[in-house]
């Protein structure tokens, strides 16, 4: 009996061993990756579908968010190492650039290709341009991608930030909506579903979208530091894969089929709100049909930086762009 027991806790210990290194190995398998990005937004839906349908598990990956809080943050949160990944407007990896820091953010795949935003009224009237001279607006930090578009945006419609129009630069990101609610400024711009969760509590209405009158520009796109990416490619190949593969199933589906993906990600809103933003952007085309930035786009978001008088020199797209992994990714899902 006694070299029965010993036998059957030796066959234990030995299943537990078992056991225990297959499970240390499948830990091993994935590889967590901290990803900071600008905004929690409906915007990003190709982001949070590849994350629910399981692509960046697919890919021996797992995903953190951390909410920058702005693209200044979230830069910092990259080149300080609190993120592997960033999410947010080009300008900030253009800017670390330019300050000529031998590790800077290499831009590697782009998300959106236009803004995000949506002008938000106190008035639910039809809208004419002419209707924000005299006015304030919340219009984001000096120097983002957000702000600098409002400018262009309002430039194009003969308007001059400053003279004809007052930009209240002054009011974090992320406090935009709850300043505008309480009774600061006559307009803001929003993301969603920020905006529309301003409409349905019937504190503003969204009067026009930025977005399409500013046209197409490399809004939002993933960067990680130049040495991070030397020494982990393979993390970013997958990466780009993951979200290349979200991309292409948000151009695939409904705004209805987007919404109750996301549903997860947003759970103080309703289906319905959801759906509503998704076709919102759908309607756009806000998002990318895949990773790649286009050259002639990031010259387009030098010019609207030049013209709001933000860009000291240009940057040399070679230098601060790499396609591969987005080009790659593409051929990969072929």
């Amino acid at each position: 009996m006694k070299r029965k027991r010993i036998l059957s806790i030796l066959l234990a210990v030995v299943l537990i061993g078992i056991l225990f290194t297959g499970a240390c190995a499948k830990d091993e398998g994935i590889k967590k990756i901290t990803v900071s990005e600008v905004a929690h937004s409906v915007f990003y839906a190709p982001q949070y579908i590849a994350m629910e349908l399981g692509y960046f598990e697919e890919e021996g990956l797992e995903i953190e968010l951390i909410n920058g809080g702005g693209a200044d943050n979230v830069m910092t949160a990259v080149l300080s190492g609190e993120a592997e990944i960033g999410l947010a407007g080009p300008e900030a990896a253009i800017y670390v650039l330019n300050e000529g820091k031998e590790n800077h953010s290499v831009i590697f795949a782009q998300l959106t290709k236009r803004d995000g935003s949506f002008l938000v009224g106190r008035e639910d009237k039809e809208f004419t341009w002419e209707m924000l001279r005299g006015s304030t607006i919340i219009g984001g930090r000096k120097g983002g991608v957000p702000e600098m578009t409002l400018e262009y945006v309002l430039k194009q419609n003969g308007l001059v930030p400053g003279k004809d129009v007052t930009i209240d630069t002054s009011i974090d990101f992320n406090l935009m909506a709850g300043a505008f609610t309480s009774g600061t400024g006559d307009y803001v711009t929003l993301f969603e579903p920020t905006a529309v969760s301003v409409e349905e509590e019937g504190q503003g209405y969204v009067l026009t979208s930025i977005g399409q009158e500013s046209g197409e520009i490399p809004y939002t796109a993933y960067f990680a530091s130049k040495e991070y990416i030397a020494e982990n490619e393979d993390i970013i190949e997958k990466f780009t894969r993951a979200i290349a593969k979200g991309q292409l199933w948000v151009q695939k589906h409904t705004a209805l089929e987007i919404a109750e993906l996301m549903l997860p990600y947003f759970a103080d809103s309703e289906l319905s709100v959801l759906e509503q933003v998704a076709a919102r952007y759908k309607e756009i085309d806000a998002w990318n049909l895949d990773p790649v930035m286009k050259k002639e786009a990031l010259e387009k978001l030098q010019d609207v930086m030049e013209e709001a008088g933000e860009l000291e020199k240009r940057v040399d797209f070679d230098t601060l762009v790499d396609n591969s992994f987005a080009e790659k990714a593409i051929k990969d899902l072929k």
